[in-house]
């Protein structure tokens, strides 16, 4: 176990990490990436603002979609005090991450991490973990794309061509080869949700009634303070709340690519704060005016023209979700392939060859998980229950025990013993999110392939009017 102390207070005396690289100057050496030079990618050219539009991409786009349908299912008040619980546990878990990069500078992925703290069994649960729940992710992604395609056309082909049309493009984008050239592409896309968003959130008010709800005679939102759903349903809507926020794995990528790491912290506050009031403000007010009425995803619920547009603004930003969820994991795969060998950073046939291979297979797989569980929600939460929480809940508590449990041998004091309790009270309520959640999550899709006229595997009708 290291001695190191880590707390709040430490991260500005934190010495510059070994690759650190900043504006109109070149290094040369990286911890992780070796050797950068001008014959290849400069895989260190990420700002603190590029940073903060990157994890703010990570976390609004699919998620924000499902909220109101998951305040639905608890009711108003237990849905946000569950969302700020989430919030908070998450934001300790990202803050995390920059902690434990800036004392591990080798540490590239969550497996690294997994590898120092519980050896080879470790880092390959967690790298396998970290690639399956990506590109589950990017599964939702292209599910959520050809939902917007349908929106937009009216159904203008078969649903399978547009989950083909949303995975080739996918591809192509997710093939930039450096988060630094991604993040203006998150800008566009972060802009282009929260529009959408907007159009929704204020239809729904001035609107008589949602699209779903009689459309004949008096109408008043049948929305609950609290509801009393059964096990299953509310641990998929607090698997969808997770979901929400479950952009964390992504961020030890993202500080990696980092000029500075030592501002890491600051772009996570502005994402989080940001987040948690977007969150909060687009689930209460959809919900308060659609009640049970609201869709899943919340873009369809203010009716088809509402629909049609908010959609037309949403599809560059699902878009650019999808191209950030199928970078990740194939960079991942790519960077441990060539991980010390001169193609990682140079332009070669064997460099372009490995990523773009990379990048095609999560593609394709991602393609695959679209097609077979083509059930937005479902998907949503299951994604949520089972690699959401084990990707953003127990390693981190585990980072903090690694790195300061050694400190209560010498002295215990009361703030080791207080996030003694907090790190063991974060691993367990990860472990029972992802073990209630995933059940509750399987239990809606099969009720979900019961019912009749349910979406079906490679299906060709309309996925736009889920609720």
């Amino acid at each position: 176990m290291s001695k190191a102390k880590v707390g709040p207070e430490e991260l500005a005396t934190v010495p510059s990490q070994i690759g650190e690289i900043h504006n109109g100057t070149s290094y040369t050496h990286d911890a992780v990436f070796g050797d950068i030079t001008d014959d290849g990618p400069n895989y260190r050219n990420v700002g603190w603002l590029g940073t903060t539009v990157l994890m703010l991409k990570t976390q609004i786009g699919l998620g924000v979609l499902s909220i109101p349908s998951a305040f639905d299912i608890l009711g108003l008040v237990p849905g946000v005090i569950i969302l700020l619980v989430v919030a908070v546990i998450t934001t300790w878990s990202d803050y995390m991450i920059g902690v434990f990069k800036l004392l591990h500078p080798t540490v590239y992925s969550i497996d690294d991490a997994g590898g120092l703290m519980f050896g080879h069994i470790g880092r390959v649960m967690l790298g396998f973990s970290f690639c399956l729940y990506w590109t589950f992710v990017a599964g939702s992604g292209i599910l959520g794309i050809s939902i917007g395609l349908n929106a937009v056309s009216t159904h203008g082909t078969c649903t399978a061509v547009f989950v083909a049309i949303a995975t080739a493009v996918s591809f192509v984008l997710g093939s930039i080869r450096t988060l630094g050239r991604i993040s203006w592409l998150a800008w566009v896309g972060v802009t282009c949700i929260l529009t959408a968003i907007l159009i929704v959130t204020i239809a729904v008010g001035i609107q008589d009634r949602p699209s779903a709800a009689p459309q004949s005679g008096p109408w008043k939102s049948d929305y609950k303070i609290v509801n009393n759903p059964s096990f299953s349903d509310a641990m998929s809507a607090v698997s969808s709340i997770v979901f929400a926020y479950a952009g964390t794995p992504a961020f030890f990528a993202i500080v990696s690519e980092m000029r500075d790491p030592r501002k890491y912290t600051r772009s996570l506050l502005l994402c989080q704060g940001g987040v948690t009031a977007i969150y909060i403000t687009i689930g209460c007010v959809v919900y308060y005016y659609c009640g049970s009425y609201v869709a899943s995803p919340a873009l369809g619920s203010a009716g088809v023209m509402v629909k049609k547009v908010a959609y037309g603004f949403a599809l560059p930003g699902l878009i650019v979700t999808t191209t950030l969820v199928i970078h990740l994991p194939a960079k991942y795969i790519f960077v441990r392939i060539l991980q010390g060998s001169r193609h990682l950073v140079a332009n070669t046939v064997v460099h372009w060859t490995t990523w773009l291979g990379c990048t095609f297979g999560i593609a394709v797989t991602a393609y695959i998980i679209a097609s077979a569980i083509p059930v937005f929600g479902s998907l949503v939460s299951l994604v949520g229950a089972l690699l959401g929480t084990l990707m953003a809940f127990q390693p981190m508590g585990c980072m903090w025990l690694y790195d300061n449990w050694s400190r209560g041998k010498l002295a215990t004091d009361r703030k080791w013993a207080l996030m003694v309790c907090w790190s063991v009270f974060v691993v367990l309520s990860g472990t029972f999110l992802m073990v209630g959640g995933t059940y509750g999550s399987i239990v809606n899709i099969i009720d979900t392939y019961r019912e009749s006229g349910g979406s079906a595997a490679w299906s060709c009708a309309d996925n736009s009017n889920s609720v």
